[in-house]
């Protein structure tokens, strides 16, 4: 069974508290969490009729000192992948 392709655009992520200088590292680990997530448990359910989205909340989450930027990346990823599933 061939998987259909999936074009994820997120045109605004924000995150308040964390240091400009991570930004580039935090959304490649979004990113891979993210694509993780989608071909680990495929498309939410309640995901929007059509594909399209206009707005989504992530929800918050809390981030533990000193996670580093791939477990924050992670966490990200499943509080997005959460909201869309809710």
């Amino acid at each position: 069974m061939t998987r259909p392709n999936l074009i994820l655009h997120i045109d605004e992520l924000v995150l308040d508290g964390f240091p400009e200088t991570d930004r580039a590292l935090l959304a490649a680990a979004v990113e891979a969490g993210l694509a993780r997530l989608l071909a680990e448990r495929g498309l939410p359910p309640a995901w929007p009729a059509g594909g399209a989205a206009a707005h989504h909340d992530g929800g918050a989450f809390e981030a533990q000192p000193n996670a580093g930027t791939a477990r924050l990346g992670l966490q990200l990823a499943s509080a997005i992948y959460g909201g869309l599933t809710r």
